[in-house]
């Protein structure tokens, strides 16, 4: 009997089996389905937290190489800086001002010329505790007095809202020449800071004097760290008129003598005529 059970149910057996065989197996195709897709979605997970630490590498490596370009930079006469990073920039593109993480508490002054690797950035307008403000030299309220290194001229720059600067250079000999660099005077900027490159020669035109715009040296979309020169007092500077004037009358040759030394020279001839009253 139990032979004959077996016999007769073995074919019932390999039937049942072949019906729930594909199930058993869909079953597990999608068991593993799922385990595959948690692991995939694992290693996602793993590859996006190793791209954003590639990242902050990356990050860190570009800022350390700033640092190190902002504190190698030398400014003239070796005035003493401080190394400040851009926090913010002004509410709007017309706001030509940036903030920095050092104020008074670091040495900082209203006044102070702000500089990076690439040249005049501008100068500090208002200073608390622990920031400043710097008004780019963007800002048609900046003039800076400069000279053509290739002309030795000297003129006023003067931002207008613009990309670009505007050179106005007074009772010029010579025409301003697309390339020549352009480099601070003195006056309120320490001396010998790079401004900017000429972008168009020029020469005088009828109000005698010669107009030309210039291409900044600072990529201001790209301020970082930068430089504050503590060390020079531009309130105690003449002003960018005595500057010019005092340029002009060392073309001229003229010479200079303290207020009040020439008042009672003696005349040419040896005669008194020389003497005030």
């Amino acid at each position: 009997m139990r032979e004959g059970a077996q016999t007769l149910f073995s074919p019932l057996q390999d039937a049942t089996s072949a019906v729930t065989r594909p199930v058993v197996g869909f079953i597990d195709a999608l068991s593993d389905l799922a385990s595959l897709r948690e692991e995939n979605e694992a290693l996602r997970l793993e590859n996006e937290q190793l791209k954003t630490q590639i990242d902050q590498i990356d990050s860190i490596e570009a800022e350390l190489e700033q640092l190190m370009e902002i504190n190698d930079l030398e400014v003239p006469n070796d005035l003493p800086t401080v190394v400040a990073r851009i926090t913010s920039a002004g509410s709007s593109s017309f706001d030509h001002v940036r903030y920095i993480d050092k104020g008074s508490d670091d040495g900082i002054t209203i006044g102070a010329a702000v500089v990076d690797e690439q040249g005049l950035v501008g100068r500090v307008d208002l200073v608390l505790d622990d920031r400043a403000r710097v008004r780019l030299i963007l800002d048609p309220n900046v003039e800076v007095a400069v000279l053509d290194q290739s002309t030795s001229q000297a003129g006023i720059l003067r931002g207008d809202n613009e990309n670009d600067l505007v050179l106005r250079v007074f009772e010029a000999d010579e025409p301003a020449r697309a390339g020549s660099a352009i480099v601070t005077a003195g006056s309120r900027f320490p001396p010998g800071i790079r401004v900017g490159t000429i972008t168009q020669t020029a020469t005088d035109n009828a109000e005698f004097q010669l107009v030309t715009r210039v291409t900044p040296a600072v990529t201001f979309s790209r301020l970082d760290f930068v430089k504050v020169i503590v060390g020079y007092s531009p309130l105690d500077a003449p002003s960018i008129e005595e500057e010019l004037a005092e340029l002009e009358r060392t073309e001229d040759g003229e010479e200079t003598t303290p207020d009040g030394e020439g008042d009672n020279l003696p005349a040419a001839d040896g005669s008194d005529e020389g003497e005030s009253p």
